[in-house]
């Protein structure tokens, strides 16, 4: 099986999409953990942990098209390792002076990226740049 560097573009796209549902969900529910008066860090936690497995869930089935809960094991510990990136990310703009909400704002992106990467190796058992031929 030969391995060619070529992108992945409509998992990429229907990612994009499922992930703009998903990231929308948690920001929206950092946001309103945030405005409640909970610090950044546990209004992350929470946000986080509350979209894994509706996450798992709609990138599994929608995104890659995989069957079962075999992989969820694989899926929440690249969350926790994306989870780890943004919390430390956060802690980052935080101390550099930002507000919560807009250093989160910053940090959706390159997350956002960082989870794709991670998701599709998790769930397809390669990379989004590798193709299986």
């Amino acid at each position: 099986m030969k391995k060619l560097l070529i992108p992945r573009k409509k998992s990429f796209m229907r990612f994009a999409l499922v992930g703009v549902l998903n990231t929308a969900f948690g920001y929206a529910l950092f946001t309103g953990l945030s405005l409640s008066g909970l610090p950044p860090q546990a209004a992350l936690a929470i946000s986080f942990s509350g979209g894994v497995l509706w996450n798992f869930m709609t990138h599994a089935r929608l995104v890659f098209d995989t069957k079962g809960f075999g992989r969820l094991p694989y899926y929440v510990l690249s969350y926790l390792f994306v989870y780890a990136f943004n919390a430390l990310s956060l802690e980052g703009l935080l101390s550099a002076g930002l507000q919560p909400i807009i250093a989160q704002g910053v940090l959706v992106l390159p997350t956002a990226i960082l989870a794709f990467i991670m998701i599709s190796r998790v769930l397809t058992g390669h990379f989004p740049w590798q193709q299986s031929v």
